[in-house]
């Protein structure tokens, strides 16, 4: 079967976002473009990748280009609104790409699907017929910004971090590996 390639040159949304409680979250990436919805889920690791090489990305456009890129999403494009319901996964992201359109001026992200075979670099950025699902995305330098700012957002609004290990706390407790299964008691550091 032929590969499908959701293509969105224009979308009139991109954004990340989650469905569930802190601990418990499906990361997912949502694209429209009226009357199309395509929404994708991938790791929260894989996000904060994303948002990370997207804004290098846009600095490395900045210097090498001489294109205007905004320190800080415009207001215009911030989008804090939900996920748009129904959020039907079309696939799980596997391999993620990134590049510059310099013909659009626009920052290209691809998402492809999850593949038990392994992904070949010529199928990321390319229309070949063999390869796995892929959603690509066209964003202006401050739409992508926009989605980078929104993308930390989501990344950081789950659990809290222990200080010591940095490993997220559970409301029901948290075992740290640094503290070598002691618990310090509060009185004892007076002095």
């Amino acid at each position: 079967m032929a590969r499908v390639i959701h293509v969105f040159r224009h979308p009139d949304r991109f954004v990340s976002g989650t469905v569930g409680e802190p601990g418990d979250r499906t990361f997912y990436l949502q694209a429209s473009e009226a009357p199309r919805l395509i929404s994708v889920t991938l790791e929260k690791q894989q996000l904060q990748v994303l948002s990370e090489r997207l804004n290098s990305l846009l600095e490395e456009v900045a210097s090498r280009f001489d294109t205007e890129v905004p320190d800080e999403a415009p207001a215009e494009m911030v989008d804090n609104d939900p996920l748009e319901v129904p959020v039907d996964e079309e696939f799980r992201v596997g391999t993620m790409g990134l590049g510059w359109d310099a013909e659009s001026s626009s920052i290209v992200i691809e998402l492809l699907a999850v593949t038990d075979e392994e992904v070949d670099e010529t199928v990321v950025l390319d229309d070949t017929e063999e390869g796995p699902d892929a959603v690509r995305v066209f964003l202006s330098p401050g739409y992508a910004r926009a989605f980078a700012e929104r993308a930390e957002r989501v990344v950081n609004a789950g659990r809290k971090p222990c200080p010591l290990c940095g490993e997220p706390l559970d409301p029901e407790g948290h075992i740290c590996p640094r503290q070598n299964g002691y618990r310090r008691e509060s009185g004892l550091l007076e002095g």
